[in-house]
């Protein structure tokens, strides 16, 4: 049986983008992460209410994100499952954070005293998740839509 095969248009293209990927990816959840530790006021005030503990889940999720970026980082020959298991676990932590996103559009709260609008809000919420999408795929969890049929 003969399958199309999308083959990307330079054999090198695709691997560079996911390394590059991987590489932004570390150093926005390393920064995140920081933030999350050291100023957690803003990422509180967005928590749904019915997050227990909120004080307790923004540190904690804090060095959630450090420790995905280092995996995110973890050279293939080292661990060959450690960056595709950071990929599927930062993926997941953004799919959790999204109802805080949602909170915090919802109900406007103001993270140091400033109100963000529906231009910021509306895009944020869009994007989260292309933001899922581009983890998983700079992680090798799914090739779509540039993947190769599997045989």
């Amino acid at each position: 049986m003969n399958q199309h095969i999308c083959e990307p248009t330079s054999p090198w293209l695709f691997p560079f983008a996911r390394s590059l990927l991987r590489w932004l990816f570390a150093l926005v959840f390393v920064f995140s992460g920081y933030k999350h530790i050291t100023a957690p006021d803003g990422f509180v005030a967005i928590t749904p209410r019915w997050v227990p503990l909120p004080d307790f889940v923004v540190w904690a999720t804090g060095w959630c994100e450090i420790a995905g970026a280092a995996g995110l980082l973890v050279p293939k020959r080292w661990s060959p499952g450690a960056y595709r298991g950071a990929s599927i676990a930062l993926a997941a932590y953004a799919l959790c954070v999204w109802p805080a996103n949602f909170n915090h559009a919802l109900h406007d709260n103001p993270v140091a005293g400033v109100h963000l609008s529906w231009w910021y809000h509306g895009p944020r919420l869009v994007f989260q998740p292309m933001l899922i999408w581009a983890i998983l795929w700079a992680g090798h969890i799914i090739d779509w839509p540039f993947g190769r049929p599997h045989r």
